[in-house]
Protein backbone atom coordinates (compact mmCIF):
# COMPACT_ATOMS: atom_id res chain seq x y z
CA UNK A 1 0.00 0.00 0.00
CA UNK A 2 1.46 3.33 -1.03
CA UNK A 3 1.07 6.32 1.20
CA UNK A 4 -0.86 9.24 -0.16
CA UNK A 5 1.09 12.45 -0.18
CA UNK A 6 -0.24 14.96 2.28
CA UNK A 7 -1.54 18.05 0.57
CA UNK A 8 -1.87 21.15 2.64
CA UNK A 9 -5.13 22.86 1.75
CA UNK A 10 -4.87 26.59 1.13
CA UNK A 11 -6.47 28.78 3.79
CA UNK A 12 -8.17 30.91 1.12
CA UNK A 13 -9.46 29.28 -2.03
CA UNK A 14 -9.41 31.50 -5.09
CA UNK A 15 -10.27 28.87 -7.69
CA UNK A 16 -14.02 29.57 -7.79
CA UNK A 17 -13.99 33.26 -6.88
CA UNK A 18 -15.02 34.42 -10.36
CA UNK A 19 -18.03 32.01 -10.23
CA UNK A 20 -18.86 32.49 -6.55
CA UNK A 21 -21.95 34.65 -7.09
CA UNK A 22 -23.24 32.31 -9.79
CA UNK A 23 -22.73 29.32 -7.48
CA UNK A 24 -24.46 31.06 -4.57
CA UNK A 25 -27.38 32.06 -6.79
CA UNK A 26 -27.80 28.48 -7.97
CA UNK A 27 -27.58 27.16 -4.41
CA UNK A 28 -30.25 29.60 -3.23
CA UNK A 29 -32.49 28.58 -6.12
CA UNK A 30 -31.91 24.94 -5.20
CA UNK A 31 -32.73 25.69 -1.58
CA UNK A 32 -36.05 27.16 -2.70
CA UNK A 33 -36.74 24.08 -4.82
CA UNK A 34 -36.08 21.82 -1.83
CA UNK A 35 -38.49 23.84 0.31
CA UNK A 36 -41.03 23.58 -2.53
CA UNK A 37 -40.68 19.79 -2.62
CA UNK A 38 -41.08 19.69 1.14
CA UNK A 39 -44.35 21.64 0.79
CA UNK A 40 -45.47 19.31 -1.99
CA UNK A 41 -44.97 16.30 0.29
CA UNK A 42 -46.73 18.04 3.19
CA UNK A 43 -49.65 18.79 0.86
CA UNK A 44 -49.74 15.20 -0.49
CA UNK A 45 -49.02 16.25 -4.07
CA UNK A 46 -48.84 13.72 -6.90
CA UNK A 47 -45.71 11.50 -6.77
CA UNK A 48 -44.68 12.12 -10.38
CA UNK A 49 -44.76 15.89 -9.83
CA UNK A 50 -42.51 15.51 -6.78
CA UNK A 51 -40.13 13.27 -8.72
CA UNK A 52 -39.97 15.88 -11.48
CA UNK A 53 -38.97 18.54 -8.97
CA UNK A 54 -36.40 16.22 -7.37
CA UNK A 55 -34.91 15.59 -10.80
CA UNK A 56 -34.56 19.34 -11.25
CA UNK A 57 -32.79 19.66 -7.88
CA UNK A 58 -30.40 16.85 -8.77
CA UNK A 59 -29.62 18.48 -12.13
CA UNK A 60 -28.91 21.77 -10.35
CA UNK A 61 -26.55 20.01 -7.90
CA UNK A 62 -24.78 18.27 -10.78
CA UNK A 63 -24.38 21.59 -12.59
CA UNK A 64 -22.91 23.29 -9.52
CA UNK A 65 -20.56 20.36 -8.94
CA UNK A 66 -19.30 20.39 -12.51
CA UNK A 67 -18.66 24.13 -12.30
CA UNK A 68 -16.71 23.66 -9.05
CA UNK A 69 -14.71 20.80 -10.57
CA UNK A 70 -13.83 22.94 -13.57
CA UNK A 71 -12.80 25.84 -11.34
CA UNK A 72 -10.75 23.48 -9.16
CA UNK A 73 -8.90 22.14 -12.21
CA UNK A 74 -8.18 25.64 -13.49
CA UNK A 75 -7.27 27.16 -10.14
CA UNK A 76 -5.84 24.44 -7.92
CA UNK A 77 -4.54 21.71 -10.19
CA UNK A 78 -3.05 23.64 -13.10
CA UNK A 79 -1.55 26.26 -10.81
CA UNK A 80 -0.14 23.79 -8.27
CA UNK A 81 3.57 23.87 -7.59
CA UNK A 82 5.48 21.19 -9.50
CA UNK A 83 6.12 19.18 -6.33
CA UNK A 84 2.36 19.19 -5.55
CA UNK A 85 0.96 18.49 -9.04
CA UNK A 86 0.83 14.70 -8.78
CA UNK A 87 -0.88 14.88 -5.39
CA UNK A 88 -3.39 17.44 -6.72
CA UNK A 89 -4.17 15.20 -9.69
CA UNK A 90 -4.75 12.26 -7.34
CA UNK A 91 -6.97 14.42 -5.13
CA UNK A 92 -8.90 15.54 -8.21
CA UNK A 93 -9.32 11.96 -9.44
CA UNK A 94 -10.77 10.96 -6.06
CA UNK A 95 -13.07 13.99 -6.03
CA UNK A 96 -14.34 13.15 -9.53
CA UNK A 97 -14.92 9.55 -8.46
CA UNK A 98 -16.95 10.63 -5.40
CA UNK A 99 -18.88 13.20 -7.41
CA UNK A 100 -19.80 10.85 -10.24
CA UNK A 101 -20.94 8.18 -7.79
CA UNK A 102 -23.18 10.63 -5.99
CA UNK A 103 -24.82 12.22 -9.04
CA UNK A 104 -24.91 9.21 -11.33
Amino acid sequence: MTEKPIIEKPKQVDSYQHDKQRILTRLRRMEGQVRGVQRMVEEDQYCVDILTQLSSIMAAARSIGLLLLEDHIRGCVINAADDEKEARIQELTEAIDRFTKSVG
